[in-house]
C-alpha cells in the first residue's frame, strides 16, 4: 500500500464568513422551532390522545420510509399467490 502525503486545505475569508452567516441561520432556525415546539406541546398531546396513540406507529414507519430513502432500499412487495408461496409444483 502506498502512503501519499495529506492533501492540503486552505481557508480562505469568504469561507469563514459563509460559515458564519450559515450557522447564524441555523440557530434562528433552530431557536424558532424552539418556540413553537414550546407552544405546540399541549395541542400535539391533545391530538394524541383523540387519536388514540397512534402517532408512535406512523413515526416509526416514517423514519423507516426515511432510512430507507436515505440508503436507497426500494422494497418491492412479493405478491401472494399460490406459485410464490410453493414455487411452481407439477405433478
Amino acid at each position: 500500500m502506498l502512503r501519499r502525503k495529506p492533501t492540503r486545505l486552505e481557508l480562505k475569508i469568504d469561507d469563514t464568513e459563509e460559515f458564519e452567516s450559515v450557522k447564524k441561520e441555523l440557530e434562528a432556525m433552530k431557536r424558532q422551532r424552539e418556540a413553537e415546539s414550546g407552544v405546540g406541546v399541549a395541542s400535539v398531546i391533545s391530538v394524541d390522545i383523540i387519536g388514540g396513540g397512534a402517532s408512535g406507529s406512523s413515526t416509526a414507519a416514517g423514519r423507516a420510509e426515511l432510512i430507507n430513502e436515505r440508503i436507497g432500499y426500494k422494497p418491492h412487495p412479493k405478491p401472494a399467490t399460490l406459485p410464490t408461496l410453493f414455487g411452481s409444483l407439477q405433478f
